[in-house]
């Protein structure tokens, strides 16, 4: 079990990079460079099982059926599984707040509360305190899967998490000697980003890059309403689309139910707002609200699409409350300190980011079958620009990667000691060339714990459905 150290602001610079220095005699960096699966580890099926059992019985086929449409789209949901694999590994002890999932497509472009867009992190349903290196190494496995799905060749593979990993290195040594505010201010702005990858693209990677930014624009609050909801007598309401989206209405027995558990959901929410906040909601009604099928990962866990109006119909805020449930990382760390857990999202999530949405909160409800759950709540849908991993190149992916590392390693930077971290990958190229050993060996795993999966599905053990994701 790993246990968080505390950073100690009272050390110089020269004992904190000899601390990061001694933790290689704890994991030698050489140590990151392979997997292999622990003696007794547990029935990858009989993992996912245990963590579906805390969901909507009739969400979890629809799971199991996205998981086994690939190995890439497996490893979304297999979060739980990595977590039981890195959990018995050595470990740095050098402890940052952790994403819990930075796979690759939880990079994306989002927009800050200034209205830039920016490209940081996105999904934080898992984020604990740990050691650095675990959000490394599933980021590099992704990068692996991603490059098989797009017939890579191993050499080409080993390229892409060489440029990630590397980028996450030399940027935690720039962090390094950079004053405390100035980490916390830095930010990957899109247009920042552009300029520093275009002497690396070509003509044609630039025009994608350009159209990717600009429908990251299009994909506001606006379009979002458009898309969900429709007029009827009654107002403006959400628009079904069993399973995928089902409104309340057709969920409880009778309109003051419905009204009641709104109301209760939607007043918990805002007393976790900061006072500003607060205020500004306090514009908006609450006027429907509806049950929404998200992510692979996220299947079968309660999640919630509320319609808020302002002066009218026109003047809409989508609100997304997301079932938190314990992180899969907590078993295998020091464990976590909150009592509910979409408060541990939210403040995951403020520590990491370097701008937050500005609706982003938490709240406590009593579910439709009486139980008690956690959530966290935020816009759907806000300038989010979705990668596409399966129409890059090698040196498209690369690029990419370059920025996953280096985003990952400012939210690192942020939330850990980016001396002692630097100091312990040192200014060579030995954690770059052990990570992709790693990546390789878990692309490996993931593929036996895909067929395991499929293996099931076809024995009867699990039942699989097809159905299509949702843009999130």
């Amino acid at each position: 079990m790993v246990v968080p150290i505390a950073f100690t602001p009272s050390l110089s610079p020269a004992e904190r990079a000899a601390y990061g220095r001694k933790a290689r005699a704890r994991a030698p960096r050489s140590c990151h460079g392979w997997f292999e699966a622990a003696a007794g580890r547990p029935d990858p099926v009989d993992v996912l099982e245990r963590q579906s059992a805390t969901r909507l019985p009739e969400m979890v086929p629809v799971r199991y059926g996205r998981m086994l449409e690939s190995p890439f789209r497996f490893y979304r949901g297999a979060a739980t599984i990595m977590a039981v694999d890195l959990g018995p590994a050595p470990s740095t002890g050098l402890t940052v707040q952790l994403c819990g999932d930075a796979h690759l497509l939880n990079f994306r472009l989002l927009a800050s509360p200034e209205r830039h867009l920016v490209f940081d992190i996105n999904d934080f349903d898992e984020t604990l305190a740990g050691p650095f290196e675990w959000d490394v190494k599933r980021l590099a496995a992704s990068l692996v899967i991603a490059g098989r799905a797009n017939g890579f060749s191993a050499g080409e593979q080993d390229d892409v998490v060489r440029a990630g990993v590397r980028a996450y290195r030399q940027r935690m040594r720039e962090f390094a000697g950079m004053r405390t505010l100035d980490i916390w201010y830095a930010q990957d702005d899109a247009d920042r980003i552009r300029e520093l990858l275009a002497s690396s693209m070509d003509r044609k990677a630039r025009r994608r890059t350009a159209r990717a930014t600009a429908r990251a624009r299009t994909r506001t609050h606006l379009q979002a309403f458009e898309k969900l909801t429709r007029g009827t007598a009654e107002g403006r309401r959400i628009t079904p689309d069993p399973p995928l989206i089902v409104p309340l209405r057709d969920l409880v027995t009778g309109p003051d139910e419905e009204e009641k558990d709104l109301r209760a959901v939607f007043d918990g929410y805002a007393r976790s707002l900061s006072s500003e906040r607060r205020h500004l909601l306090r514009h908006y009604r609450p006027a429907d609200v509806a049950r929404k099928v998200v992510g692979v990962g996220s299947v079968g866990t309660r999640c919630w699409i509320l319609l808020l109006l302002g002066r009218d119909d026109d003047d809409p805020l989508l609100l997304q409350a997301k079932e938190a449930q314990e992180s899969v990382l907590a078993a295998h760390t020091g464990g976590d300190r909150y009592d509910n857990q979409g408060r541990r999202v939210v403040a995951g999530q403020r520590l990491i980011q370097t701008t937050s949405d500005i609706f982003l909160g938490w709240t406590h409800a009593v579910g439709l079958d009486g139980r008690e759950r956690d959530f966290y709540v935020r816009q759907l849908w806000d300038w989010k620009g979705i990668a596409r991993p399966d129409t890059m190149d090698p040196a498209l992916l690369s690029l990419f990667a370059r920025q996953c590392g280096a985003c990952l390693a400012r939210a690192h930077a942020r939330s850990g000691d980016p001396v002692a971290i630097a100091a312990y990958l040192g200014g060579g190229d030995r954690f770059d060339r052990a990570l992709t050993g790693f990546a390789q060996a878990y692309a490996d795993q993931n593929d036996r714990d895909f067929e395991a999966l499929g293996a099931a599905a076809r024995s009867g053990r699990v039942r699989a459905e097809n159905t299509t994701e949702p843009s999130t």
